[in-house]
């Protein structure tokens, strides 16, 4: 494993949330402790656990980052229904460590306040945008659930190399069309 870079100065949090996402690049948000992420960030061994107290805090962190960022990537795209699906499947893959700590309450402080509301305000535009696809109020909470597993499904799919066209295909077009293919129906 390689080094991310040692600390001399600026902002120590930063620097391990860093070597932490680069951990769960490498071997997921399990393969790794504490420790190895201080020699990786060269900072005391100590110095994780004084800013995040155990791995459970700095996946909290991670998951806070990690639900604002995707918040930022659907509240984007959240004009046309159809692309926040897109957005969706685009944020996991560009941002696969986020996503796999996210997706995993039992890794972190699920009961934090900066992850409830940084989760909120994700699900406050998968919610609307769902809502836009349903045929009547009453279905709204179906479809939500039916579009938020056709998004994460595709995209958890994608990411384990299930789907034969993760090895050639474009995942956004794939996803853009297979979404309209299915919600469509809805309208």
């Amino acid at each position: 494993m390689r080094e991310i870079h040692q600390y001399h100065h600026g902002n120590l949090k930063r620097v391990i949330i860093d070597a932490a996402l680069q951990a769960i690049g490498e071997s997921g948000p399990a393969g790794w402790s504490l420790r190895e992420l201080a020699r990786r960030a060269g900072v005391s061994h100590a110095a994780p656990a004084h800013h995040f107290g155990d791995k459970q805090g700095l996946l909290t962190a991670v998951a806070v980052e990690g639900f604002a960022l995707f918040g930022d990537a659907l509240e984007r795209a959240a004009d046309d229904v159809w692309e926040v699906g897109v957005a969706y499947v685009r944020f996991a893959i560009d941002h696969r460590p986020y996503f796999e700590v996210m997706f995993r309450p039992e890794l972190y402080r699920a009961d934090d306040p900066a992850v409830q509301a940084a989760h909120e305000r994700a699900a406050n535009v998968l919610i609307t945008s769902a809502r836009a696809l349903s045929p009547g109020p009453e279905h709204d909470r179906m479809t939500t659930i039916a579009a938020w597993s056709l998004a994460h499904g595709f995209t958890s799919l994608w990411l384990s190399g299930a789907l034969p066209e993760s090895a050639y295909e474009d995942p956004e077009a794939l996803a853009r069309s297979m979404i309209r293919l299915v919600l469509g129906a809805l309208r």
